[in-house]
């Protein structure tokens, strides 16, 4: 009897621990990847994403195919008040293939969440203004004679 007692406490404590876990593993930080993202929900979208140039890193929360939420942290720029995101290496991750199944994404600002729409961008004329925002944002140089990484860019719009 004692034994089943021991046993249950172990496994209540162990549980917790992995409820604990879990709850502190959602957010991703730099480079690890998180799942739900929390804060307090947006009502309505800005009408100008200037203030993301006072974020150096905002995050992005994707549907996956196994209907766990997937989030990283990511860099932003804005262009004339619409936001657009970046993914360097879009080959090597998942995540910008299941924005293409599914665009609707949340987007985490400071405490704010935004439930939101990304819209791939193909124009050459608007990504090379993308990229010039993003040299200015990032103090990103270019170095004469080297290939820059894949980029892919979204607009981010309503849903």
């Amino acid at each position: 009897m004692r034994f089943d007692i021991a046993k249950r406490r172990v496994g209540v404590r162990l549980s917790g621990l992995v409820i604990l876990c879990v709850l502190v593993a959602c957010q991703p930080s730099d480079r690890r990847p998180g799942l739900w993202l929390s804060g307090e929900t947006v009502a309505s979208l800005p009408s100008s994403w200037a203030f993301t140039n006072e974020h150096r890193e905002i995050y992005v929360q994707v549907k996956t195919p196994y209907f766990i939420p997937h989030s990283v942290t990511i860099w932003c720029a804005e262009v004339a008040g619409q936001l657009f995101i970046g993914a360097r290496n879009p080959e090597t991750k998942n995540w910008p293939g299941w924005v293409d199944k599914n665009p609707e994404v949340v987007l985490k600002i400071d405490d704010g969440l935004y439930a939101v729409a990304m819209q791939p961008v193909s124009n050459t004329e608007e990504i090379d203004q993308i990229k010039m925002a993003y040299a200015t944002k990032y103090q990103l140089k270019t170095t004469a004679g080297s290939t820059p990484p894949p980029m892919r860019y979204w607009h981010v719009i309503p849903r």
